[in-house]
């Protein structure tokens, strides 16, 4: 599996959810999105804007923590907003039914090292760093294997 990194500098809150959004639109039920990053580094408020962009009557999008998975039908189709950082054994991902999800919905996945082994090789990995110096710039890693990829985020771009 060949990685394809790319890295972009998103300076506010508001920057970030614009690009979530325009992922968004390019998304489709089979798209699993890898959300990698520190607490507070903008993993849900990226899985909220993309949600919240893509529903035909805005609503509360909660993080997932404590539900471990939220589903939500929009005009892509079903999203699953996924937190698995709980999660203590592989197993646990399969009782989700979150392999089944990743071939019938769009889903975004926090924690993403959790699934060991079931991690999708035609996922998208973004890594969110926080920017040392300037606490509203976060710093992406986008990396990807699927040919798929470069397309969707031309676009989203």
């Amino acid at each position: 599996m060949t990685l394809h990194p790319r890295s972009i500098t998103l300076t506010s809150p508001e920057e970030t959810s614009q690009f979530a959004a325009r992922l968004g639109a390019e998304l489709h039920p089979g798209d699993v999105v890898l959300l990698e990053g520190e607490i507070g580094s903008g993993k849900t408020h990226f899985a909220r804007s993309l949600i919240q962009s893509l529903m035909t009557e805005p609503e509360d999008v909660p993080s997932p923590t404590y539900t471990l998975v939220q589903a939500y039908d929009t005009l892509a189709g079903e999203i699953w907003h996924c937190d698995l950082y709980r999660l203590s054994a592989v197993e646990e991902v399969e009782e989700l039914g979150l392999i089944e999800a990743f071939d019938t919905a769009i889903c975004l996945v926090e924690w993403p090292d959790k699934l060991g082994s079931l991690t999708p090789e035609t996922a998208l990995k973004l890594s969110f760093e926080t920017d040392p110096d300037t606490m509203e710039n976060r710093h992406l890693t986008l990396s990807w294997s699927d040919p798929k990829w470069p397309f969707k985020l031309e676009s989203a771009e």
